[in-house]
């Protein structure tokens, strides 16, 4: 892998532009299922099950993006990848019922799980020598999109209605245009002689043990972020909270997440990555456990202390898997983010299943003591 040992910004912030579109419009669909409840009369099981599709549609499938990122010198996978979220997570609005919003998620999903790889394998390229804050600058346009996507598509959905969504593509569509004459094509990582599994094997090489402890990792920390993010809007509106107050909690959970984020890629640069996630993973069930104890005002504080933990290392365990692996970027970042982020997501029916049975509080307090697995495995990880 050819890199430069100055941060090309110019390159990282298109990127970072193009994160956030494309995650904008992946974060509508969640803040909405209230809405989608009323319409459709839909359970809190469907809920999981139109979530975990998506998340696999979005997340699962990304290896096998990144394998034909690295293996093809292309930028379809950007383009059609973004196009494909920029029209049909709007036309969700104009669903019918539960399989016409169930698939036009999955397909609206499909787009984020083809230009996630590509982009991500791309920021190693032109971060130079400060791979953890470049990583994470990329991150927070994904991160801030989960951060105001939900209070605006919350605002213009009650202003509007759902039907009005489809009028949102063009803005997607601007971007669209702007990142086709910005973004340069991704170099290949020399990979296109090899079939799916040489490709795995000659990206992870030796380190193969210490990614699957990185991975384990992020699934675990996917699970209970991926809960949290899913019921929570559910869970507030059922306690009296308007959709739009539901929507600003949200926001506030992603948004501090994106600055806890950036922060973390700082100090992991400075310290290493090890100090970082132990430090992170140790708060985080009594920072959650705390988080559903409160009531009123209280709750938007404790999202923020909430988001921040949960998702402050997201970014850093792609970097740090890379650094490790460091062949066929686009493939071990969509291992680590992507296969991760989406099969935590796959839980989320299970989740459902016993939010119907139990209610959702209970059912999100178990997971809050989740985190605590991951300690003994970080203490595994390799020292910088």
């Amino acid at each position: 892998m050819t890199t430069q040992t100055k941060t090309d910004i110019r390159v990282i912030l298109t990127l970072t532009l193009l994160h956030f579109t494309g995650d904008f419009y992946s974060s509508f669909t969640l803040p909405l299922f209230p809405l989608f409840v009323e319409k459709m009369g839909l359970s809190l099981a469907q809920i999981g099950v139109i979530a975990g599709i998506s998340r696999l549609m979005a997340f699962i499938v990304q290896p096998f993006a990144g394998y034909l990122a690295d293996r093809y010198q292309t930028r379809s996978f950007i383009l059609y990848g973004l196009l494909l979220l920029v029209i049909f997570i709007p036309l969700s609005g104009i669903s019918i019922g539960f399989w016409t919003l169930l698939l036009a998620t999955a397909i609206g999903s499909l787009g984020s799980s083809m230009f996630h790889p590509s982009a991500t394998g791309m920021v190693p390229l032109y971060s130079g020598s400060n791979a953890g804050f470049a990583m994470s600058v990329f991150n927070t346009g994904g991160t801030f999109a989960f951060g105001i996507g939900p209070l605006f598509i919350t605002w213009y959905a009650a202003q509007y209605g759902l039907e009005a969504l489809p009028f949102t593509m063009s803005f997607g569509f601007v971007v669209a245009a702007y990142i086709y004459m910005a973004v340069p094509s991704p170099p290949s990582e020399g990979l296109r002689t090899l079939g799916f599994i040489g490709s795995i094997r000659e990206s992870l090489g030796a380190a193969w043990k210490i990614i699957i402890m990185i991975w384990t990792v992020m699934f675990l920390r996917a699970v209970v972020g991926q809960s949290f993010l899913t019921f929570m809007p559910v869970l507030y509106v059922q306690k009296g909270f308007s959709v739009v107050s539901a929507g600003v909690i949200l926001s506030l959970f992603t948004v501090a997440g994106t600055l806890s984020g950036l922060v973390a890629g700082h100090v992991s640069d400075q310290i290493g990555f090890k100090p970082v996630f132990l430090f992170t993973h140790a708060i985080m069930t009594p920072v959650l456990l705390l988080f559903m104890q409160l009531d009123g005002r209280w709750v938007y504080l404790g999202t923020i202390l909430a988001g921040a933990v949960v998702l402050a290392t997201l970014p850093l365990g792609v970097v740090m898997a890379q650094k490790i692996a460091h062949k066929g970027r686009s493939m071990v970042a969509s291992l680590m983010m992507g296969f991760a982020y989406g099969l935590g997501g796959l839980v989320t029916p299970l989740v459902g299943k016993f939010a119907d049975i139990y209610s959702i509080q209970p059912v999100l307090i178990v997971l809050s003591f989740l985190p605590l697995v991951t300690i003994p495995i970080i203490y595994m990880f390799p020292g910088d």
